[in-house]
C-alpha cells in the first residue's frame, strides 16, 4: 500500500478551501469540458490534473493494479461526486484522479466517508 493525496501532490495546501467539478465529472476535466473550482470560486482545475497526473505516474512506478480511494471527492471519487454547487448534493460520476488511473488501466475502489 502507497498513500498518496492528489490534492497536496498538485499543489494545493493542507487545509484548503473545499473544491468542487462544476459541470460534469472527473474526465470531462481531463477532456476539457468541465473545470474543478474552490468554493470563493479559484479556479483549481491545473492543480488537480497534475495531482492525478503525479498519482497515475507513482502507479504505474510501482505497478499498481488497483487503487483504494475516498469517495465523494473530486479528486477520488468513484461512483459519486459532489454536483458542484457546495450544496452537499451528489451526482454519479467520478473524480479527476479515479478518472485518470482509470483510463490507463487501474481498478478504482472507494472508502465510503
Amino acid at each position: 500500500m502507497f498513500p498518496v493525496c492528489p490534492e497536496v501532490l498538485g499543489g494545493l495546501p493542507v487545509p484548503r478551501v473545499p473544491a468542487e467539478i462544476k459541470g460534469g465529472d472527473g474526465s470531462d476535466v481531463l477532456n476539457g469540458q468541465a473545470k474543478v473550482v474552490n468554493e470563493v470560486g479559484v479556479d483549481v482545475t491545473r492543480q488537480f490534473i497534475k495531482g492525478a497526473s503525479e498519482v497515475l505516474r507513482i502507479a504505474q512506478s510501482i505497478s499498481a493494479k488497483e487503487a483504494l480511494l475516498t469517495e465523494k471527492s473530486p479528486s477520488c471519487g468513484c461512483g459519486v461526486i459532489f454536483d458542484g454547487t457546495f450544496s452537499n448534493k451528489f451526482i454519479e460520476g467520478k473524480g479527476v484522479t479515479t478518472a485518470l488511473l482509470e483510463k490507463n488501466g487501474v481498478k478504482v475502489t472507494s472508502i465510503k466517508v
